[in-house]
C-alpha cells in the first residue's frame, strides 16, 4: 500500500520540514553513509570475529586470483563466504556445489555492497556423509574422464627387478612388505618416503609417483620395473589423501605399472579404481608383485623335464616313422640293377664308337699316306731351302748397320729417337752420329755462321836418324 507524501498546503509544520535542523536537546548528529557502514562493520566484526558455520555449498568457484567464492546455504538462509589464495591452496579436498561443511573463521561486511559474508579461514568436510557424497562427485567427474577404464590398464611384470614403493618410511606397512617380499623372491626396493595422512600428504604422494616415472632407464636411479603405492588402515579421513585428485592424476599417467594397497580389504579409494591392479593390504600388494621363488623353481624343473619328455616322445615317435617308412622302401640291388644296366650299355656304345672312330682314322691315313713320296719331299724342301735363303738376302740388304758400312750415318737425338728431318735436327740442338763402328757426338750451328777456323797442322816430327839437312 502506497503512502502518499503529507499535503504541503494544509500548513502542518510539525509533519514535514523542507531544511533539515536539529531538534532542541538532541546531541546525535547525521551520520554518513561510509560512517554508518564502518560502524555497521565494527560491530558485526567484534561480536562475530570467530564463527564456526555449518552449511552446503552453493555456486562454489574458485577465481583467476586464486580465491574462493561460495554460499554457505541451509533451508532457510544463504551467507556469502570467500576464502583467501593463501588458505585457498592448503585445502585437503575440491570443494563444490553439495557438499556440506563446516567454515571457520569471521563475520565482515562488504560496504560497496552494503553486504555481509563470512572470511573463511579453514574448510572441513561436515562428517563422513559429506565425505562420502564429495567421494562419489569426484569419482563420477574422474571415471567420466575414462581414468579408471579398464583398457588403460597395464600387466604387471612376470619377475620386477626393481620395485619403487611410495609409503612411510617408519611404519609397519614397508616392514610387512620388504619381509614378505624377502620370503617369496628377494628384490631390490627403492623407497620414496612420504606422509600418508594429514596436510600435504596428498602433495608428496603424487610427486613420488611422478618422480619413479621421471627416472630415465640405465640412470643413477634405476628405473622401477613396478610401483606400489601402499598405506596402512584408517577412518576415510585418514585415507583421503589417497582420494585427492593429483593422487589419482599422477597414478594414471604413470608409465610404469602401479599397484595400489591403501588400508585394509574393506577399504576403497580413487587410487584403487585408477591403478592398475588394487591389492587388499600392502602384504597382498608384496605378493602379487613377485612369485616364490621356490614355487617358480619347481615350475621351472617341471616345464623343463615336459619339455624334454616332448623331445623325447617326439624323437622316437620320428624314429619309428622311419623304420617304418624303410619297410616300403626297395632293396638297394633293386635300386641299382637298372642304373648299372644303364652303365653298361653306355659302356658298350663308347666302346663301339671308338673302335669305328679309329678304324675310320686308319683308313683316311692309309689313303693319305700313299701320295707322301720321297721325290715329293725333296722338291718340296729344296724349294722352302731357296725361298729362306731369299729372305736372308733380302733381310740383309734391309738391315740399316750395312748401310753404315758403306759411309752412311744414323741421326739420334739425346734420348736416342732417330731424326728423320733437318728441322727436327734443328729443334734437338745436340745429337749422335751413328757409325759402323762407332757414336759421335753433334751439335747443330746456325747455317749462315762461318765454318769454326781450322787448327793449323803440326809436322811430325822428323824421323830417328835423319840428319839436321833433311828438315829443312
Amino acid at each position: 500500500m502506497a503512502v502518499p507524501f503529507p499535503d504541503m498546503a494544509s500548513g502542518d509544520e510539525s509533519e514535514a520540514r523542507l531544511l533539515a535542523e536539529a531538534a532542541p536537546g538532541d546531541n546525535a548528529p547525521a551520520l554518513s553513509v561510509s560512517q554508518l557502514s564502518a560502524a555497521i562493520k565494527r560491530t558485526v566484526e567484534d561480536g562475530f570475529s570467530r564463527v564456526r558455520v555449518r552449511g552446503e555449498l552453493s555456486g562454489a568457484k574458485r577465481a583467476a586470483s586464486g580465491h574462493f567464492y561460495a554460499a554457505l546455504k541451509d533451508d532457510n538462509a544463504l551467507i556469502d563466504m570467500v576464502m583467501w589464495k593463501g588458505q585457498a591452496g592448503r585445502l585437503a579436498f575440491r570443494p563444490e556445489d553439495g557438499i556440506e561443511v563446516i567454515a571457520t573463521g569471521k563475520l565482515t561486511t562488504y560496504p560497496g555492497r552494503s553486504k555481509y559474508q563470512l572470511v573463511v579461514d579453514s574448510l572441513e568436510v561436515a562428517g563422513e556423509g559429506a565425505l562420502m557424497l564429495l567421494f562419489e562427485k569426484l569419482k563420477a567427474r574422474l571415471g567420466g574422464e575414462g581414468l579408471f577404464d579398464r583398457e588403460r590398464k597395464q600387466p604387471l611384470p612376470r619377475l620386477p627387478r626393481i620395485i619403487g614403493v611410495v609409503t612411510s618410511p617408519t611404519g609397519a606397512v614397508i616392514r610387512d612388505i620388504l619381509h614378505r617380499l624377502a620370503d617369496r623372491f628377494p628384490t631390490h626396493v627403492i623407497v620414496w618416503p612420504v606422509l600418508v595422512q594429514g596436510e600435504g600428504a596428498a602433495a608428496q604422494v603424487a610427486k613420488a609417483v611422478r618422480g619413479f616415472d621421471a627416472l630415465a632407464p640405465g640412470g643413477p636411479v634405476p628405473r622401477p620395473d613396478l610401483v606400489i603405492v601402499a598405506r596402512g588402515g584408517g577412518s576415510i579421513e585418514d585415507l583421503w589423501a589417497f582420494n585427492e585428485e593429483v593422487v589419482v592424476r599422477a597414478i594414471a599417467d604413470c608409465r610404469i605399472p602401479t599397484i595400489s594397497a591403501v588400508g585394509h580389504e574393506t577399504d576403497v579409494t580413487l587410487a584403487d579404481y585408477v591403478a592398475d591392479v588394487r591389492a587388499p593390504t600392502p602384504t597382498a600388494a608384496a605378493e602379487l608383485a613377485v612369485p616364490v621363488r621356490a614355487e617358480l623353481a619347481a615350475e621351472l624343473a617341471a616345464r623343463g623335464g615336459r619339455m624334454i619328455g616332448a623331445a623325447s616322445r617326439h624323437a622316437a615317435l620320428a624314429r619309428e616313422r622311419l623304420v617304418a617308412l624303410a619297410r616300403h622302401l626297395p632293396k638297394r640291388e633293386a635300386l641299382y640293377a637298372p642304373q648299372r644296366q644303364r652303365l653298361d650299355d653306355a659302356q658298350g656304345r663308347i666302346d663301339r664308337a671308338q673302335r669305328h672312330r679309329l678304324a675310320v682314322v686308319a683308313e683316311r691315313l692309309a689313303s693319305r699316306s700313299g701320295a707322301l713320296r720321297p721325290s715329293l719331299l725333296a722338291r718340296r724342301l729344296d724349294r722352302d731351302r731357296a725361298r729362306l735363303e731369299g729372305l736372308e738376302r733380302l733381310f740383309a740388304s734391309l738391315d740399316p748397320r750395312a748401310l753404315l758400312s758403306r759411309g752412311y750415318a744414323m741421326v739420334r737425338d739425346a734420348g736416342g729417337a732417330i731424326v728423320t728431318s733437318a728441322a727436327k735436327a734443328r729443334a734437338a740442338g745436340h745429337l749422335r752420329l751413328q757409325f759402323a763402328d762407332g757414336d759421335v757426338p753433334a751439335e747443330v750451328v746456325d747455317g749462315d755462321a762461318p765454318p769454326p777456323a781450322q787448327r793449323p797442322t803440326r809436322k811430325a816430327p822428323p824421323a830417328p836418324g835423319r840428319g839436321q839437312g833433311e828438315l829443312f
